[in-house]
Order: C-alpha cells, then structure tokens, then sequence
C-alpha cells in the first residue's frame, strides 16, 4: 500500500513542475504558489533525511499561514501530513489528513481521484469496510469509471470481509473478465479472493473451477491438492485421484496430510498397491507417523493388494500399538489364507491372550482349522469344541467338529490297515 502514497507524492511534483496545465480545469483550480510549495518541499526533505519530527513542525509553521492559503495549496498541505503520519505508521492520522485533502475544493480532479483511493485502500487496511465501499463510491463519482478493475478488487474485498459475499462476488469476477479480456491472467490474488467467496457462498462446483484455473495460471502446489479436497466433496472419486497422482509425480505431495489423502484415493479407488508403496514410503521418511492409525490402513492396503509378508509385518507393528486383539487376530486369518499354520496359531493364540475381541470363537476356529491342516486332529478337535462356547463360531464349529472326526477316523483306519 505505501507505493499508493508515493504516487500521491510524486502527483504533487508533478502537478507544481505542470502548474499552469493543472490550475484550468473546470472549476478553476487556483494555482500552488511557488512560495508555498518550496515551503512544503523543505518540510518533506526532513522527512525524507529521516527526521519525520522535524518535517511536521516545518508544516506546522506553513499551517499558520492557513488564512492566506487558497484551497488547492491547502490541500498539499494535508497531503503532506497524510504522507508524514503515513510514513510513521500513524495510519489514523493519515487517514484523518488525507480526507481534509479531498475535503478542500476546488482542488486538481487527478489529486482527489488518487488520494480518494488511497483513502478507501487505508481503511480497508484499518478494517473499516463501511468508509472503504463510501470513498470507492465518491472516487466513481469522480473519476466516471464505472468498470475500472483496480476498484472492483478493492470492492470485493470489503464486501467479502463485510461478509456480504453474494455482492463481492460480481465485482471480482468483472476485474479477472476484464483482465482476460485484454489476454492478461490477472493477479493470484484475486482468483484466491474468488474462491473464498464461492466457498463462503458454498458453491462447491464454482471452488473447483476457479482452483483449475488457478493450477492453470499459478501452478502452486496447494492449489493441487485443494482441487483434489475438492474434488473429493463433490464424489468426483477419479478425478480426484488423478489430481493427487499427478501432484505426487511432480513431488507436490510434501506434508503427511496430503500423502495420507492419496494412499486413501488409491485404496478406496482399487489400487492398493500403490496405496501400500506410498504409505511405507511415508512413513520411511518420516512424512507419516507409524501409528495405529496408518499402520492399520498399511496393513488393509497390502491385504488386498495380496502382499502376505508386508500385510503381516504391517499388521505385527499395529498390535504392538494396539490394547486389544483384534489386529492378532486379523494377521492370524492372513497367515491361515498363506497356509502359514504354525504362525496363524502362534497368532491367534497371541489375539486371544489380548483379549477384547469381537469374534473370540473364530479365533478358536483358526487355530482348530490351522491344525486339522496339519493332521493334527485331537489338536483341532479341542479348538472345534472351545468354538462351540461361541455363538459367533458355534454353527461353523460344529461343523468342523464333524468333519475333523471323520478324517480323524479315516486317517486311524488307514493306518490300521497298513500296520496289518
């Protein structure tokens, strides 16, 4: 903003050096006396020598002069001390100068056009979006603009920190319109303020479009993966998952939220396999904590991609974290799926020991299955009967039970037979 005020200073200059040009206009402007501006110059090369103090006495001693002063060499007057207390950071205080300024008439239109923008700029500034939206009004009575872009953004932002998004919303758009109608992009600025009146205004279609072309123009990581929340909210899925594929192959995906959000995209969009690879990377590098939280959806990710040592391994470091037995038990189906018998017992016999499961029979049942594999049957017959005690595993026990006694049977006939 203070490059605003700087203009304001060099339109003084540049007026007194064009005096004669700037004093006929229509309402005859009267001219800025030499003796008045060389007074007014002095106090500013105080100022500028780093002595603000000093420069404001100097246009204390000008202001006694006030009663012979005609209205424009009023008016650089208070520009000056607008441009003094601006300078200190004294933003009221400019503000209140800058407004005598526009406050004196006649003055040159080119003087009142830009301080009245300065004017609105300041209080955007100080949060006063009431007298912000009232001098870009009076600056349009001024000017005649009824389009200038500068304005429209300068609008935009006080009707969105007023909370009046609908009305924000016209504006804004005829500023970026009016910047690509001449092919310019115009400024990121103004397409973030856009998406965050679409998104106050819950107009989660409109987020989206604005953030593809905000990846367009701008190519900023967070615009990847804001586009591929986005996405999500909207249950484009797909989409989704491409965005954040391609934002992870352009090494966008830096912060443990976003991978974490890609691992589920390949997940939940059936490709587990990279969900795995990406999470172990994650979590190799430090990006994501190995909790319970990840190692969990690591171990789901390489059960169905059918990675029976990392789903184990992944399912070993989660129970360890874990207070009950549920992730034991889960490793024990693994092992028993991978004909692993010896290890699904040693884990199933591990859930059990944990307690607070869900479905204790069916680890019952595990070990039962595990060692009828192995011939093992009084073994499994045992197991089968501890699973009856259940009524999740009572139907399926039983079941088994009479199976196991058959090849039980069957196996002591054989060897019967071949010892006679």
């Amino acid at each position: 903003m203070r490059h605003l005020i700087v203009i304001i200073v060099w339109i003084v200059i540049s007026q007194f050096v064009h005096q004669a040009a700037s004093a006929q206009d229509s309402k005859r402007v009267p001219a800025l006396r030499e003796q008045v501006y060389s007074q007014l110059a002095r106090a500013q090369e105080l100022a500028d020598a780093g002595d603000v103090e000093a420069g404001l006495a100097a246009l204390k001693a000008v202001e006694g002069k006030l009663s012979s002063m005609n209205s424009y060499e009023r008016a650089m007057l208070w520009n000056f001390y607008g441009y003094m207390h601006y300078g200190k950071d004294r933003i009221g205080k400019a503000i209140t100068y800058f407004d005598k300024v526009v406050s004196e008439d006649p003055i040159p239109d080119a003087l009142k056009q830009t301080t009245l923008f300065s004017l609105a700029q300041l209080s955007l500034g100080q949060n006063d979006y009431a007298q912000t939206l009232a001098y870009l009004d009076h600056w349009q009575q001024v000017t005649g603009e009824q389009q200038a872009t500068k304005a429209d953004v300068l609008r935009a932002q006080a009707l969105y920190q007023k909370g009046d998004y609908e009305q924000a919303l016209t504006p804004i758009k005829r500023a970026i319109s009016s910047a690509r109608a001449t092919n310019e992009t115009g400024e990121e600025a103004w397409y973030v303020l856009q998406r965050a009146i679409h998104y106050e205004l819950g107009q989660t279609e409109a987020v989206a479009d604005v953030l593809e072309q905000m990846i367009k123009h701008f190519n900023k990581p967070d615009y990847w993966t804001q586009l591929a929340g986005v996405y999500g909210q909207l249950g484009r899925d797909q989409q989704q998952l491409a965005m954040l594929e391609a934002a992870y192959q352009q090494g966008f995906l830096t912060r443990g939220q976003d991978l974490q959000m890609l691992v589920q995209s390949y997940f939940f969009g059936g490709v587990p396999f990279k969900a795995g690879q990406v999470m172990e990377q994650a979590i190799a590098q430090g990006k994501l904590e190995a909790d319970l939280r990840n190692l969990k959806l690591l171990a789901q990710s390489w059960i169905a991609a059918r990675e029976t040592d990392k789903a184990v391994n992944a399912l070993k470091q989660a129970a360890e974290l874990s207070i009950d037995g549920e992730l034991d038990a889960q490793r024990a189906q693994v092992l028993l799926n991978a004909e692993r018998y010896p290890q699904a017992i040693a884990a199933a016999e591990t859930a059990l020991a944990k307690g607070n499961l869900e479905k204790p029979g069916t680890m019952h049942l595990v070990i039962g299955m595990a060692e009828l594999e192995q011939e093992n049957y009084n073994p499994a017959l045992q197991a089968f009967a501890k699973a009856k005690a259940f009524a999740d595993a009572r139907k399926a026990a039983g079941q088994w039970e009479r199976y196991a006694t058959s090849e039980k049977e069957q196996a002591e006939r054989i060897k019967e037979l071949q010892s006679s």
